[in-house]
């Protein structure tokens, strides 16, 4: 089996080899290629990515290329994580909107708009070559943000072998697991709503349910991501939050707090990413691994641990390692992985993905793509029926996803208009006025990516 990464110099590229080297064997993967076209990036966290997979799984084929015909010929599996632009133009798009007082987070802000603009057309064109190079039957897995916006828009330009996949969800499901002292896999949740706008209505470790159990218990609200919300809320939306609906629950403190930081999380990654490289740059990778993962440990760690800190002003206590040989949690790969090891066992099993909706949540249209427990079933997936939720729930996820809607018509057709509509129903923007200014801003931000609209 042959799996293709695309975008795989991004500096969690060392993440994605150890989650498939460490599965290659057991999964049938012989052979592994890393795609970027940041050579010199790809040269750098690509290395150090081939080091890992070497050392978890010498047998694995293991090739880095700039090539993309070349990376996605005979794929049976590909996942995209890609950021057109890189950190800098993260750093303006979310700058735009703060400027205007609006969350400029780029996934669930307005600055989600701006990045999916010049993620979508990068993706649709990866997605051609699946269609032309690929096997028969290769699925996308994609993880490029905003995840919403773009596995909606993909499956709108009918690219229906693409997934969205996120490790929110599951990250959440394990940090439950650590809290009860539990073995991995043992969590399983039942999941409705959007991409970093989802609510778990059930959750169970060792089959026994426990979420209000856990809504109840404050050791939860300290070592988990429960840290962003008040118990309170909880209670009363009768459901566990993902960590990012901290943004439209406390939309108020979360822009104060990301205007008083010294600077926006984007700023942050992006000197951590500048000071890491060229530390790294001066490096033989090949001869000085252990002293470029040193770097890299050391940097990454500041990022992680600074993880939401500035949106919330809570930071995370335990300090960020990384072991290449511990067992693993999988991130973003391990749900990719865990689609592919069902698949590939011919049973069936649940998971959390971005899928059609196809009836799954009452009140949404079938062709909205939604982040839905699943069952895996003859490679498929299929969402579990939830029909009537939550109405407040509902109607957040609803005005999310019609701002979705419209910006995916917004970016397949070029309209200026339609995005107008979106920012204007966007729950972070809800205003008409602020949302021509944030359009006209981002269609002159990306004019180099997109082009003009009319």
């Amino acid at each position: 089996m042959k799996l293709a990464v695309i975008g795989g110099g991004g500096v969690r590229s060392m993440f994605l080899a150890k989650s498939i080297a460490a599965k290659a064997k057991a999964l049938g993967i012989t052979e592994l290629v890393f795609m970027d076209n940041n050579e010199k990036k790809l040269n750098i966290y690509g290395k150090m990515a081939g080091v890992v997979a070497e050392k978890l799984a010498p047998d694995l084929k293991f090739f880095l290329t700039a090539d993309a015909v070349g990376a996605i010929r005979d794929a049976d599996y590909v996942i995209t994580t890609i950021r057109p632009g890189e950190d800098e133009m993260r750093v303006r798009d979310e700058r735009i909107a703060l400027d205007l007082g609006v969350l400029g987070q780029e996934t669930t802000g307005a600055a989600g708009l701006s990045f999916a603009m010049r993620s979508v057309g990068a993706l649709a064109e990866y997605c051609e070559l699946v269609k032309q190079y690929a096997k028969k039957g290769c699925k996308v897995f994609n993880f490029t943000n905003p995840a919403g916006v773009v596995s909606q828009t993909l499956r709108d330009m009918g690219y229906d072998f693409t997934y969205g996949i996120c490790d929110a969800p599951s990250g959440m499901l394990r940090s439950f697991e650590k809290l009860y002292g539990a073995p991995e896999g043992s969590a399983k949740g039942e999941i409705y709503g959007l991409n970093h706008l989802s609510y778990f209505q059930s959750i169970t470790i060792g089959g026994r349910e426990v979420l209000h159990e856990l809504i109840e218990n404050d050791r939860a609200y300290a070592e988990t991501d429960l840290r962003y919300f008040e118990k309170s809320l909880l209670r009363e939306r009768g459901a566990i939050l993902n960590e990012y609906l901290y943004y439209f629950y406390y939309r108020e403190k979360a822009v104060a707090n990301i205007l008083a930081a010294p600077e926006t999380r984007g700023e942050q990654i992006c000197g951590i990413n500048k000071k890491m490289t060229a530390e790294l740059e001066m490096l033989d990778i090949d001869r000085d691994f252990d002293k470029a993962f040193a770097v890299f440990e050391h940097w990454y760690g500041v990022r992680e641990n600074n993880y939401m800190a500035a949106e919330s002003g809570v930071k995370r206590k335990n300090q960020w390692h990384f072991d290449i040989y511990s067992p693993d949690d999988g991130g973003y790969a391990g749900v990719a992985l865990k689609f592919m090891e069902i698949a590939a066992g011919g049973g069936t099993d649940q998971m959390i993905l971005c899928v059609p909706n196809r009836g799954a949540i009452s009140g949404l249209r079938d062709d909205d793509v939604v982040e839905i427990t699943c069952d895996i079933v003859g490679g498929e997936a299929v969402p579990h029926r939830f029909g009537e939720v939550d109405e407040q729930n509902l109607e957040l996820i609803r005005r999310v996803k019609i701002y979705e809607r419209l910006a995916s018509e917004a970016i397949r057709t070029k309209s200026r208009t339609k995005a107008v509509e979106a920012l204007t129903l966007h729950p972070l923007v809800a205003s008409y006025s602020l949302a021509t200014q944030l359009v006209d801003a981002y269609l002159e931000h990306n004019k180099a990516y997109t082009g003009d609209w009319k």
